[in-house]
């Protein structure tokens, strides 16, 4: 999953995309480079982000949407967003997989999902963006994460949402400390036992700089490293903005574990 951030704010990339043509560009390489699935966001959800109203996050991802619909017309388009009304005009754009770091529990968003047929991938953070890193703080971070998606999946089916459809992502850095987000990337086998696959995002993200001691433009080889023992541990989406180099590290690294 190739990563578009058509926002000013981005903690990676924000600012780089805001032109539609800019985006569709970005988009066709990642492609290029092995990306299966184009993840499209209009809303940062970084640490200490501002809320961005529907209109603005609509009028930022439905033109880049068109336009790569239209210059690609099997690629699976991911619309990054926790709110109905974006996700609604997103699929009316052409997105057929819904993203959402709000678990689908915004008012409106289960309705969507389940009229909509589509995958959907259900993230777990703590708090909001705007505070959820101001000293998170769990009695058991991986049972209560287990816990959140049992109670999100069973909300999910009773919505309608097929069983096939649901994808988990345990929300690396979402209201996490570094401690929080290694217990929960050394249990990936533990989150699929749940029974659905497991999506990882954690490419350029504080945690590899906090272990690093690295800036956000120097964490290729961290981000490297946490997606091939995700893979090894049975991760099966990963969400990342280095699509070239992840796809070789994991294309090498399945060659050695089938060999």
């Amino acid at each position: 999953m190739g990563v578009i951030n058509v926002t000013p704010d981005s903690f990676s990339d924000g600012g780089k995309y805001l032109n539609t043509d800019k985006a569709l560009a970005q988009a066709l390489q990642l492609i290029k480079q092995g990306a299966h699935i184009i993840d499209v966001g209009g809303e940062s959800t970084r640490p200490g982000a501002d809320v961005v109203s529907i209109e603005e996050e609509i009028k930022r991802v439905v033109p880049v949407i068109q336009a790569l619909r239209k210059e690609n017309p099997n690629i699976t388009i991911s619309i990054d967003s926790s709110k109905p009304a974006v996700m609604s005009a997103a699929i009316k754009a052409g997105a057929n997989f819904i993203n959402d770091v709000n678990a689908l529990q915004t008012e409106g968003t289960l309705s969507v999902a389940a009229k909509s047929n589509l995958p959907v991938c259900l993230m777990h953070k703590q708090g909001k963006p705007k505070t959820m890193q101001n000293k998170p703080e769990y009695r058991d971070v991986l049972t209560q994460v287990m816990d959140f998606f049992e109670q999100k999946v069973d909300n999910c089916l009773l919505a309608g949402i097929k069983e096939k459809n649901i994808i988990l992502d345990p929300g690396i850095g979402f209201g996490k400390t570094l401690e929080h987000n290694l217990i929960l990337l050394k249990n990936i086998k533990m989150l699929k036992s749940l029974g659905y696959p497991i999506l990882i995002g954690v490419s350029r993200k504080s945690m590899i700089g906090e272990i690093l001691n690295t800036e956000v433009n120097d964490r290729l080889y961290g981000s490297l490293a946490i997606a091939q023992f995700a893979y090894t541990q049975g991760a099966q989406v990963f969400r990342v903005h280095d699509v070239k180099a992840t796809s070789d590290v994991l294309k090498v690294t399945k060659a050695l574990l089938m060999s």
